[in-house]
């Protein structure tokens, strides 16, 4: 599992960024984003929902962190 650490990003540049990590991984892989922003760990996995791929966890971390998994499920590009 491949993590993105975008501490201190706020949207819509959580997502952005979440998409281009996703684009560079295979079909298959994972992604562990994690997110301070609280609009993130919600508009995050709402937009990879819609972009196509699954989430498969959220999970409130200590001090205002959440972490989000993410499968890249189709090709992108």
């Amino acid at each position: 599992m491949v993590t993105l650490s975008l501490l201190g990003e706020v949207c819509p540049f959580t997502f952005v960024r979440t998409k281009l990590r996703l684009e560079e991984l295979p079909v298959g892989a994972t992604l562990r984003v994690v997110v301070d922003h609280p609009p993130a760990a919600q508009n995050v996995p709402r937009s990879v929902t819609e972009w196509g791929q699954r989430v498969l966890s959220v999970e409130a971390e200590p001090e205002g962190v959440w972490a989000i998994v993410i499968e890249k499920v189709k090709e992108t590009r």
